[in-house]
């Protein structure tokens, strides 16, 4: 998502002068133009046009939000690249080039940036917030990227940009949007030559570390480690009655999928009869046989509680009961493309903001987001802050918020509840479809600053959250790896998958999102 040509006047030509493209004539004063947050439009030599400050701003002010005038690549290719548009526009993510409107395309670059942004595909617009406090008439500056079609002005240290050797953060430009990151974040970027954005990113390369929710122990590769649990079965002793049973227990209820990891019928060793395996729902109670088929009565037996996950297991389950193999685990991790890692980047950047919002609102500095999929750019994005304090109600934690945005979004506009997207008031017809009526949040990531609490890590499974990225760990009071990990639970019906964000990756710090560590998030 990094800027791809000039949005501000760094390069900016004599538009008096339309055959140099280097020669520089600023204007002598500067426009009259002063926004509700305190910029302003002044020249500077060698820059020309830019964003400064009129007054103190602390960090993480909200600067502006700008819609952006979008091109698709054909249109732009035969006509916007032959104007000075040229100077201000930049890729959007879906390919098309994009003109921010208002102040946007007037912020000049910096190797070390004040003002961070972050694009909102959902409204098409762009989001400026200070990452440091800005002291009055100095510039407001925005990071290009490291690939660079002018020469700029002098940095900080006496050097200019074209003397230093720059390295692709691999992040579009995200790790210098945040002011001091730690060192250690110097390994958390893509490497340069995945370039392409389908490019696979090996796991050690990701901003976030998974989180384990299986052990080695699950594998059950000796007989004392294959876990059981008890269940009912019934042996059939004419084959014929077979199929008959096979549609009753269909229809009985019992069938559920507790047992869906164990074939359901066993054949004798002898040929004499079949065994059905019934249900392990009610294993105190036997369940009610129907009369006009020939079965013996149920009774109990121990079989595998998960499915084999090596051949090895699968042996040892199969002594037990016909399992099924399945070598590729359950939620095993997918393979994250450079595209969806940046994609994640930005909607961790957007959480924190938002966060570091809520702190200077008085309230926790605690956020949840749930962005539009990259594969459902359409679908409509949810963002909320913790409001326990503002509403004196000890159950409005962020992740509980953001969920009953998603299913309230028809509704709600409240302070407490912010929708992240114009769309979130008229979700689309297709989302109900593909996400599901009953759980909210299937196929869906939540990015959060903090590690939830027991209680929200709940919500989120029964939900059917896909996927919970956090920033602070919770080691008191965290439901997914700090007091406990609820989708690790036995018994749960659902387990979703976890990141951990490495500090500092993708520009991320934990700066001013202080809170005490017994308090719940």
């Amino acid at each position: 998502m990094g800027y791809a040509r000039s949005t501000v006047a760094n390069c900016m030509p004599d538009l008096n002068d339309p055959t140099s493209s280097t020669s520089y004539r600023p204007a002598p004063t500067a426009p009259e133009h002063l926004n509700n947050t305190g910029c302003k439009i002044k020249y500077s030599e060698g820059k020309g046009r830019g964003v400064y400050a009129s007054k103190p701003m602390p960090a993480y002010t909200l600067l502006e939000i700008n819609p952006a005038l979008l091109f698709s690549a054909e249109e732009y290719e035969a006509h916007g690249r032959h104007t000075v548009l040229d100077h201000y526009t930049f890729k959007w993510r879906d390919g098309r080039m994009a003109l921010a409107l208002g102040l946007g395309s007037l912020f000049n670059h910096s190797d070390s940036p004040n003002v961070s942004y972050s694009i909102d595909t959902s409204t098409e617009s762009i989001r400026y917030t200070t990452v440091r406090a800005v002291e009055p008439d100095e510039e407001l500056c925005i990071y290009y990227g490291t690939n660079l079609w002018f020469k700029p002005v002098e940095i900080s240290d006496g050097r200019t940009c074209a003397d230093t050797e720059l390295v692709d953060d691999g992040w579009g430009g995200l790790s210098a949007v945040a002011g001091e990151v730690e060192a250690s974040s110097s390994s958390n970027h893509v490497p340069e030559d995945t370039s392409d954005p389908n490019a696979i990113v090996p796991d050690e390369d990701l901003p976030f570390t998974r989180v384990k929710l299986t052990s080695d122990e699950d594998d059950e590769e000796t007989s004392e480690a294959v876990r059981t649990v008890q269940a009912w079965a019934v042996d059939i002793p004419d084959p014929r009655h077979t199929t008959s049973a096979l549609k009753w227990l269909k229809s009985s209820g019992l069938d559920t999928p507790t047992l869906s990891h164990l074939k359901r019928v066993r054949k004798s060793p002898t040929g004499t009869h079949s065994t059905l395996l019934l249900t392990s729902t009610s294993p105190t109670i036997a369940p009610e046989l129907p009369s006009d088929l020939d079965l013996a009565a149920p009774y109990q037996l121990a079989v595998p509680r998960s499915a084999a996950l090596t051949p090895t297991s699968l042996a040892l389950k199969n002594a037990l009961w016909p399992t099924v193999f399945a070598p590729r685990r359950k939620g095993e991790p997918e393979d994250w493309s450079r595209a969806r890692a940046q994609w994640a980047c930005a909607a961790m950047v957007r959480v924190v903001e938002e966060a570091r919002a809520a702190r200077a609102a008085g309230e926790l500095p605690i956020a949840s987001y749930v962005p539009a999929p990259p594969e459902e750019p359409a679908w409509p994005s949810y963002l909320a802050r913790d409001t326990r304090v503002s509403s004196a109600h000890p159950l409005r934690h962020a992740a509980l918020n953001v969920v009953r945005a998603l299913s309230n979004s028809t509704a709600s506009t409240s302070a407490s509840i912010i929708p992240a997207t114009a769309a979130a008031s008229t979700p689309p017809t297709s989302a109900p479809t593909k996400n599901g009526q009953h759980y909210l949040l299937t196929s869906r990531a939540l990015f959060v600053t903090h590690e939830p609490c027991v209680m929200c890590s709940m919500a989120l499974l029964h939900s059917r959250v896909k996927e919970v990225f956090f920033l602070v760990p919770m080691q008191r009071t965290g439901g997914c790896g700090g007091a406990a990990c609820v989708p690790k639970l036995e018994g749960v019906n659902h387990r979703f998958a976890i990141g951990r964000w490495k500090t500092g990756a993708g520009g991320v710090s934990v700066e001013g999102l202080e809170i005490d560590e017994d308090i719940d998030s």
